[in-house]
């Protein structure tokens, strides 16, 4: 009977979890806490906030030194897609009044973490966030998607062509609206449009070498955003 009684414990509680984070999809409680606990931006700060996915969050987890000590707020969130950021935009971007965004997202819209999506869908969902930043007077970094050759997680999809053609359209939305384009993808793949092997831990995901190669890529960029007019 106790057997039984716990067996039926864990499978509510796993039934239960998998009810709340399907109420949750864009996971709007993950940064609530740190977001209410975060002060206003001082006189002449200039906050910096990466909004994205894993490289975003894996980025503070592997080399939290580069955050350190700087007015950056980091906001990513593991396996999101477009859609989801779109939605916790103005919690977790707009309301913590930055200088600048950092937007690096759509791999994973790609491997169609949460259902099938064209690239022009994709492309629409990042220039929305990117509008709704301007709206608020707030600059944009639009990053290039990291190059891929293949997904270990979904590995029918073929990504290089969907990765070339999202990266052309944010270019050309960056430059046409005098946004910052930072292109990653350039100085990170190689000939066969993948990311480098000593820059990845998986193909996907950059390593400590990898993050090395993007810091100097955006200080720059954001250095070139905040000396926009």
């Amino acid at each position: 009977m106790k057997t039984l009684k716990s067996t039926f414990s864990i499978f509510f509680t796993l039934l239960l979890f998998k009810f709340s984070y399907g109420q949750d999809w864009p996971n709007l409680k993950r940064f609530q806490k740190q977001n209410a606990a975060l002060a206003l931006p001082k006189p002449n700060e200039n906050r910096v906030v990466f909004i994205g996915n894993s490289i975003t969050e894996g980025w503070l987890n592997t080399r939290n030194d580069f955050f350190a000590n700087k007015p950056y707020v980091n906001r990513g969130i593991g396996g999101q897609t477009t859609p989801q950021m779109l939605i916790r935009f103005r919690q977790d971007v707009i309301n913590l009044v930055p200088a600048v965004v950092v937007i690096l997202a759509g791999i994973n819209d790609i491997a169609e973490n949460t259902g099938p999506s064209t690239i022009e869908m994709i492309s629409d969902n990042i220039k929305s966030m990117a509008e709704l930043a301007k709206t608020n007077n707030i600059k944009v970094i639009l990053c290039s998607v990291l190059p891929a050759f293949n997904f270990p997680w979904r590995p029918e999809i073929e990504p290089v062509k969907k990765i070339l053609k999202l990266n052309n359209l944010l270019k050309n939305y960056a430059n046409k609206h005098h946004i910052v384009y930072l292109d990653y993808f350039s100085v990170m793949a190689d000939k066969s449009n993948a990311l480098k092997k000593e820059l990845s831990i998986d193909g996907v995901h950059p390593n400590i070498a990898g993050y090395l190669i993007m810091e100097p890529l955006v200080e720059k960029a954001i250095e070139k955003t905040l000396n926009q007019k």
